[in-house]
C-alpha cells in the first residue's frame, strides 16, 4: 500500500510539473495613464529552445486582464498545453482598443501593438513572426482583435472576433464609445475610420487569416451578417460561422475552441 500511495504521488507531482503557467505582469505603459496588469499562460512544452506561436486574446466591455481565466475559460492553462501556444490578455479598460482622439492617457492600439507585443516577445518563449502571431476576442473585444490586425497586419497573420461589435456606428451612445472618440454627430469622419466594418473590406485580399463568428440570438448579429456579406463582395477571404447562443460567457467558452483550431491550422503551414 505504501508503494501504491507513493507512485501515486509521484505521477501527480509529475503531472503538476507539466502545467502550463499563469503568470500576471505589470508591463509599463507611456501610452496609458498607467501600467498595466496582463495574464500570459505558458504551455509547459515552451522554451528558449522550443519558441511557440502566440494568441493575443481581448476582453469584453466591463471586463479585464482577469476575465478570461476566472469567467470565461479557467481552463485556459489547459487548452495553452494542449494547443501548444502562449496565451496573452491585457487589460481592455473600456478602450474598444483604440487610440483615443479625445483622451491623451488612453492610447490602447499604440499601446498593445508599440509596447505590449515587444514586452511579451522579450519576456517570452514566443516565435516573433506575424506568421506564428494571432489575435481575438469576445464582443467589444472581437472588434478589437480585428481592428488591431487590420491596421497591423505586420504584426499580426491571423485574427478572429467572437460576437463582435464589428460596426460600432448603430450603437453611437453605447459602452462608452462616444467618450473615446467624441459623438457620432459631431465626429462621423472618425467613427467612419474606427470602426471594423469600413476596415476589414478595404483589405487585401489573402493579408489576414480571417475567422468571425456570433450567435444567432445575439444583439450584433445584424452587423457580423453585414461585414460578413461586405468581405463577400469585396473578394475577401474568411471564415464566417453563425451557431445557436446568445452574447453570453457560455457562448465564447466553446467559441474559442474554434478559434483556436483554425490559429493553430495557420500556424502549421
Amino acid at each position: 500500500m505504501r508503494q501504491i500511495f507513493a507512485i501515486l504521488i509521484l505521477t501527480l507531482a509529475a503531472v503538476a510539473a507539466r502545467a502550463a503557467r499563469v503568470d500576471t505582469v505589470t508591463v509599463p505603459a507611456r501610452f496609458l495613464d498607467t501600467p498595466m496588469k496582463v495574464a500570459v499562460v505558458v504551455p509547459d512544452a515552451a522554451s528558449p529552445a522550443r519558441p511557440v506561436p502566440v494568441v493575443y486574446i481581448l476582453n469584453g466591455f466591463g471586463g479585464d486582464y482577469s476575465s478570461w481565466l476566472k469567467i470565461t475559460r479557467p481552463d485556459l492553462p489547459e487548452l495553452t498545453d494542449r494547443f501548444g501556444m502562449i496565451f496573452v490578455m491585457p487589460d481592455g479598460r473600456d478602450s474598444w482598443y483604440w487610440d483615443s482622439p479625445v483622451q491623451p492617457g488612453m492610447q490602447m492600439e499604440s499601446f498593445i501593438t508599440r509596447e505590449l507585443v515587444p514586452f511579451i516577445d522579450s519576456k517570452y518563449p514566443t516565435v516573433p513572426s506575424r506568421d506564428k502571431r494571432a489575435i481575438t476576442g469576445l464582443s467589444m473585444g472581437g472588434h478589437g482583435a480585428l481592428f488591431l490586425a487590420a491596421r497591423h497586419p505586420d504584426l499580426w497573420g491571423s485574427a478572429g472576433s467572437m460576437s463582435g461589435g464589428v460596426d460600432i456606428r448603430p450603437f453611437p451612445k453605447s459602452w462608452k464609445m462616444a467618450e473615446r472618440l467624441g459623438s457620432l454627430e459631431e465626429n462621423p469622419e472618425v467613427w467612419n475610420s474606427h470602426t471594423v466594418a469600413t476596415l476589414l473590406p478595404a483589405l487585401k485580399p489573402g493579408t489576414l487569416n480571417i475567422t468571425i463568428d456570433c450567435g444567432v440570438d445575439d444583439f450584433f448579429a445584424g452587423v457580423n451578417r453585414s461585414l460578413h456579406q461586405a468581405l463577400l463582395e469585396a473578394g475577401v477571404p474568411h471564415d464566417y460561422t453563425e451557431r445557436p447562443g446568445r452574447h453570453s460567457h457560455q457562448y465564447w467558452a466553446n467559441s474559442i475552441l474554434y478559434h483556436l483550431l483554425f490559429f493553430n491550422e495557420a500556424f502549421s503551414k
